[in-house]
């Protein structure tokens, strides 16, 4: 049989999904399994362990056009079942139109009638990981894990290799990354400032260097935290880093995070995908709820408790004191604690 996993269409949700992967993988153990997500994550999703094929869906076509795109795609793909992890009416209809005979999924408005099989969603809120695997439960097919886990290819990992060389950065000097940027909006943003106080106090005092990671949209966080590094008068002027945002393709962004030491970011995809490759991670949450998107496992998460938090703005209304409120002191401390800590998954303590 023929299986194809429909994805979520955002990098953090697609690490968090790993978990129902891995699931369906295990349970369709003889089946041919396929995933079908945005094109821009191919090269992620071609690293999935288990995974046959991967079937690019058109995210750069709007309405119904990108629809009837992926309509034809899949019928290509002649699948037998499609599981559909999206709750969007759109992926529902894609699937019937593809002819694909069985078509699972979460229950919701308008879609029932385009399921063969539907499952109730959560009544109560819960962490995204948790709420992909209630569907796969729903479909009464065991979990194996809870913990997202990716492998980076060795072909990833010497792409990210050749860029740091490239860069000058000496292969045995430890890294930290930052992404100090968050598509979701500003709010979700740590100042650049304590970035550059962070960084200038790692290369001190353990010779690190900070890479800097995110997509072009996050290039203005990047030059802010330089400038910072670059006042005049300022003891950060001798601080390590080096600038690679909106200079990765995911494949090297893989592969620049698996060869971190640790890593600190807002409520983000690299967050999501530093903390599936087993780095440590420093999260900064403040609009966003960490009950529903923390990175899963041993990892640090920081907040500070006010009253508006979690507001899920994209700008602050007021003056952003959930963000600015999180020290420098602090997010310096959790990163240098997981630095002398290295990480292990929950399976490798049991064992």
């Amino acid at each position: 049989m023929r299986v194809l996993v429909r994805t979520p269409n955002w990098l953090g949700d697609i690490v968090m999904a790993l978990p129902a992967f891995a699931a369906l993988r295990a349970h369709f153990d003889e089946d041919e399994l396929a995933l079908a997500g945005p094109r821009a994550f191919s090269p992620l999703l071609a690293a999935v362990a288990g995974v046959d094929q991967v079937v690019p869906v058109r995210r750069d076509l709007r309405g119904g056009r990108a629809r009837h795109a992926d309509v034809a795609q899949l019928r290509e793909g002649r699948f037998d079942l499609a599981v559909l992890l999206p709750n969007s009416l759109g992926a529902a209809w894609v699937a019937r139109g593809a002819g694909i005979p069985e078509r699972w999924g979460f229950a919701g408005r308008w879609r029932g009638r385009l399921l063969t099989r539907a499952v109730a969603r959560p009544t109560s809120r819960t962490h995204q990981v948790d709420e992909y695997l209630a569907l796969v439960r729903g479909l009464d097919i065991d979990p194996v894990g809870s913990e997202p886990q990716l492998q980076a290819p060795p072909e990833m990992l010497a792409s990210a290799r050749r860029l740091l060389d490239a860069t000058g950065v000496a292969a045995d000097r430890p890294l930290v990354g930052m992404a100090p940027g968050a598509a979701y909006g500003y709010a979700k943003r740590w100042r650049p400032e304590r970035y550059a106080g962070v960084a200038t106090r790692l290369a001190e005092q353990s010779g690190a260097v900070v890479v800097l990671v995110g997509s072009g949209h996050d290039r203005d966080a990047g030059y802010a935290i330089e400038s910072s590094l670059a006042s005049p008068g300022t003891r950060r002027r001798g601080a390590s880093v080096v600038n690679l945002i909106g200079r990765t393709d995911l494949a090297q962004l893989v592969g620049l995070l698996a060869s971190c030491q640790a890593f600190v970011s807002s409520d983000s995809g690299p967050m999501h995908l530093a903390a599936a490759l087993r780095v440590p991670v420093t999260a900064l949450f403040g609009p966003t709820d960490e009950g529903l998107t923390a990175p899963v496992g041993r990892h640090e998460v920081l907040t500070h408790d006010v009253w508006c938090r979690p507001c899920f703005f994209r700008d602050c209304p007021i003056d952003h004191r959930c963000m600015t409120r999180i020290s420098e002191d602090r997010v310096f401390e959790a990163v240098a604690r997981q630095m002398s800590t290295p990480l292990t998954s929950s399976q490798d303590a049991d064992a």
